[in-house]
């Protein structure tokens, strides 16, 4: 599968809590942090569900 890496451009403070929950989840902590993950479906919906609080590059 594809990777993508994810960075963390925006606070969650102020968010609801699901939203914090799948930041969270995605293993974004601090601002400007990055993961690389594979692009799942489940993943892909994570990230649809955040789209305003990260950016989003492909591998």
């Amino acid at each position: 599968m594809k990777k993508i890496k994810i960075t963390k451009v925006k606070s969650v403070i102020d968010r609801p809590e699901r939203q914090k929950r799948t930041i969270e989840a995605l293993g974004l902590r601090k601002l400007n942090s990055t993961v690389e993950v594979e692009a799942t479906p489940q993943i892909l919906g994570m990230v649809r569900k955040v789209s305003h609080l990260v950016k989003v590059e492909e591998i």
